[in-house]
């Protein structure tokens, strides 16, 4: 297994049930996630156990891409075992994602232009700032664990052929520290698992909504082998895409949505 470095520090973020996020901070790693992976193949699992690098060396994005980070970034995954992964998998994404939201939203004017695009990615003007990354496994033990990775483009946005990307620093001077969005992202990820657990997906699927492109909004979705475009018709309760297309209503369970740019 590979050597993890000593952490720079750490720090606990008080969760409404008593318990608390533990957040370590290193300054250089590989990946957070596989970090916290490697952690769980070593036996050594924690609920709640939080890993934020400052700089990422070989950070994963959804479909095997590569997450660039330039330093200055959000690059930070929370380990979730046993009971603490009672939220379905295929839930994390909204979950997760509002929480993201939720936090940049923080440091934003009041008239930002953040959006979540289905499933788990968080635009910025209409260019992505932001992604999650969901992993799901079982411990020798035979405990079940989810790692929830999440990157946020803060002070930089890395040069990528053929994507526009964009960074928190694009709509204010101040971008944060990545140790204070952690912070925040871990403060509203504990407020919407409570969301989930009092009042079920329903809540996070009408708050996802509010966040969200909206109905009507023309998306094309790269399913496989496989293409299809239409219009953007909501989310069923399961949290599936809606898509309205020339031939009738298409349920989206998995693929990549690119959302049309107006303006």
């Amino acid at each position: 297994m590979t050597s993890i470095p000593a952490s720079l520090s750490h720090q606990r973020i008080p969760r409404s049930d008593g318990r608390a996020w533990q957040m370590e901070i290193y300054g250089t790693l590989g990946s957070t996630s596989d970090t916290c992976k490697a952690r769980l193949d070593a036996g050594k699992g924690v609920d709640g156990l939080a890993i934020l690098a400052l700089s990422q060396t070989a950070g994963r994005g959804s479909r095997g891409r590569q997450w660039a980070d330039p330093g200055g970034n959000l690059a930070l995954s929370v380990m979730l075992v046993g009971q603490g992964t009672e939220v379905p998998v295929g839930l994390w994404p909204f979950i997760a994602g509002l929480a993201m939201h939720d936090a940049m939203a923080d440091y934003l004017p009041a008239n930002h232009a953040l959006q979540l695009k289905w499933p788990n990615d968080l635009l910025l003007a209409g260019r992505k700032m932001a992604g999650i990354l969901i992993e799901a496994g079982t411990c020798a033990t035979g405990a079940r664990w989810q790692v929830i990775g999440m990157g946020a483009n803060l002070r930089h946005a890395p040069a990528i052929a053929g994507r526009e990307l964009a960074c928190l620093a694009d709509a204010t001077p101040d971008a944060p520290g990545a140790s204070d969005v952690a912070c925040a992202v871990l403060r509203h990820l504990d407020r919407w698992l409570g969301c989930y657990a009092s009042y079920g997906f329903g809540a996070v699927r009408a708050a996802w909504l509010e966040r969200g492109h909206p109905v009507g909004t023309a998306v094309n979705v790269t399913a496989g082998n496989r293409q299809f475009s239409g219009t953007f018709a909501g989310l069923a309760d399961d949290g599936t895409l809606l898509l309205q297309t020339p031939h009738g209503l298409c349920h989206v369970v998995t693929g990549e949505v690119m959302v049309a740019r107006t303006g």
